[in-house]
């Protein structure tokens, strides 16, 4: 299926995707990957499918969706492999403009040293960026990269893309345990993205079925402890551990406001006790979200903080 949604997406609103590529043309493996292992990783850019079919799959789901009243806030390249490996990709975006949506693409970012990769990405809305790790070991070991990619060739593209692209650019690193969780991955990944300087570096964990074994979610303290590290350098960080709650949005529920706002930021202690007195309630609601398994209470830098869980 090329089109699929609208679905709801916590960084998208509704979204409805395009899978412009077939199952599982990668320039990656990556060890959590939850579509299964890329057994054929391939770098060259060539056709999948023909540009006016992509275009006239995207039109008919878009028709259903407006003859149903269902809002629709991005068209999002979320494809099963990576998008740039369409040889297609800027014609498609072009072609879709017409529909009058914005555009997004979520890339790993491999292919972003090409020239005609970067501008072709230029006409997207929205540029979602994979940085696992900047680190050789780590990159090599968790994202599994087509064995002519270079780390450093990939770094040089995705920072001059960040610099000359008009859209909103994102990140998405993958905390992965024992992998790129240590406290120096991440002080590197946040030294690249004070140079890339994105919108929003996302954190994210693996919370579906990974492509192998080893590719677990790290401790929930560890991933405070990233996020607090981003955070000293970052304008904004916000965590992805698969919650798709009401996010920021006020319930009037105390218990699900803070399970909607744990699972972007981690909230220290003091936060916490400021939204219970808003909301009229009890720290008791707090002992029971942690006692049900919901949430996380974990130490850093002295401070209490309490995160959604996620495992």
């Amino acid at each position: 299926m090329i089109a699929f949604g609208p679905v709801p997406s916590r960084r998208l609103g509704r979204s409805l995707g395009i899978n412009n590529i077939p199952h599982k043309a990668c320039t990656y493996s990556c060890v959590y990957c939850q579509v299964g292992r890329a057994v054929h990783k391939e770098i060259d850019r060539r056709q999948f499918y023909k540009p006016d079919e992509l275009e006239r799959a995207v039109s008919d789901k878009t028709d259903k969706a407006e003859r149903k009243n269902e809002p629709i806030d991005y068209l999002t390249f979320v494809p099963d492999g990576e998008p740039t490996l369409d040889i297609n990709l800027g014609l498609e975006i072009n072609l879709l403009r017409s529909l009058g949506f914005k555009i997004g693409v979520i890339t790993n970012g491999s292919l972003l040293w090409r020239e005609d990769v970067r501008a072709e990405l230029m006409n997207a809305d929205w540029v979602s960026i994979k940085v696992d790790s900047v680190i050789e070991k780590s990159w090599y070991t968790l994202n599994r990269p087509h064995m002519s990619l270079q780390l450093e060739t990939l770094l040089n593209g995705m920072m001059e893309f960040a610099h000359t692209f008009g859209g909103m650019l994102v990140t998405e690193t993958m905390l992965v345990r024992d992998i790129n969780d240590t406290a120096a991955d991440i002080e590197a990944v946040s030294d690249f993205l004070t140079i890339l300087q994105p919108d929003i570096s996302y954190l994210a964990v693996p919370t579906r079925p990974p492509a192998e074994k080893l590719g677990q979610p790290p401790e929930e303290e560890v991933v405070n402890r990233a996020y607090q590290q981003l955070s000293r350098k970052q304008n904004r960080v916000e965590l992805l551990v698969g919650y798709e709650g009401s996010t920021f949005a006020s319930t009037g529920n105390a218990g699900e406001d803070l399970l909607s706002i744990t699972a972007v930021h981690p909230m220290r202690r003091d936060a916490v006790e400021d939204l219970l007195k808003r909301s009229s309630a009890e720290w008791a609601i707090v002992d029971d979200l942690i006692f049900r398994g919901d949430l996380v209470e974990t130490e850093y830098g002295g401070k209490t903080f309490y995160l959604r869980k996620f495992r």
